[in-house]
């Protein structure tokens, strides 16, 4: 790739997870074996067929971690050392994510296969009850995992989740935003099929953070976005998700807005809370839609705060 910079940080990122924490090693799992070489301490099991790769670290009461768009594990990397005190974290790579490097093809990426991804390596782990944790795309997964397979899940935390789109009213405003979204990844598809791969990243980061996003994103932070941009390249549509199904959920559920994020998800999240009876979001201060890593001393305290005793 033409703007490859490689992934220098993750053996250090890995290796100060387990110097925090000084607890690495789970009892042993068949692991899978990837056609792409993994970063060095990232583990693999065969998943539907597929090699599912995630970082694990901690003991405890497990922690799942989705990840959203264009995205992959690291983008936990505040997340993991923090959880991993008093947790077991696994923060996994969505199927064709990084490390695979992708070419867009097959029928096998959609919002339901990651969820069925998700739910078979939880069972294959032998985590039982986890809290599950999606940021962004990542919520619309985890939102079709509680709809799907809810007796995996202890409690459910959505940061700027997607996925709730069908439960917006049909207004002019609720239609611009929705065309807003959809403009954005037409945007970015134009320019990755001209080639110009970094440009299309950086109108993307800009317009969920805000002008000049990515300008002031680290390297090692703009390499996650380049090394899962092909994913960006296949449509898709969120699943619809109705007030019926959301009154079904039986577990606690956090709900986290950045305080400069997109309106769309505060106000999906407003729909939501008609559903059932949900706190109202946590806003995380001083942070855009990347909230984890633009303010993650907030981020970690509230999500810990609501996971404590349960």
């Amino acid at each position: 790739m033409k703007h490859r910079l490689y992934d220098f940080a993750a053996l250090g990122f890995v290796l100060s997870v387990c110097v925090a924490i000084a607890a690495c090693s789970w009892p042993a799992v068949t692991a899978a074996q990837p056609k792409w070489p993994l970063p060095e301490g990232i583990k693999s099991i065969d998943v539907d067929g597929y090699p599912l790769s995630y970082l694990e670290a901690g003991q405890g009461v497990p922690i799942v971690l989705v990840h959203g768009s264009l995205s992959d594990y690291r983008t936990w990397h505040a997340q993991v050392p923090m959880f991993g005190k008093i947790y077991r974290v696994i923060a996994l790579n969505l199927r064709h994510y990084y490390p695979e490097k992708w070419n867009g093809q097959g029928d096998d990426f959609s919002i339901g296969q990651h969820a069925a991804d998700v739910a078979m390596l939880v069972r294959k782990l032998g985590l039982g009850k986890v809290h599950l944790i999606g940021h962004s795309r990542g919520g619309a997964v985890v939102i079709s995992v509680a709809k799907t397979y809810p007796e995996i899940i202890r409690t459910l935390t959505l940061a700027d989740a997607s996925g709730l789109e069908a439960l917006l009213p049909d207004t002019p405003d609720n239609q611009k935003l929705a065309a807003e979204g959809r403009q954005m990844r037409e945007i970015l598809a134009k320019h990755l099929a001209a080639g110009d791969i970094e440009t299309g990243a950086q109108l993307f980061i800009d317009s969920l953070g805000g002008p000049g996003t990515w300008a002031h994103r680290p390297a090692d932070q703009k390499q996650i976005t380049l090394d899962n941009i092909a994913t960006a390249v296949k449509p898709e549509v969120r699943p619809v998700t109705t007030c019926e199904q959301i009154a079904k959920f039986d577990f606690p559920i956090l709900l986290l807005n950045g305080e400069r994020s997109p309106k769309r998800y505060g106000l999906m999240f407003a729909e939501m809370r008609k559903c059932r009876n949900i706190e109202e979001p946590v806003v995380i201060p001083n942070a855009a839609h990347s909230m984890n890593r633009d303010n993650p001393g907030r981020f970690n305290r509230a999500v810990l705060e609501f996971l404590s005793g349960r």
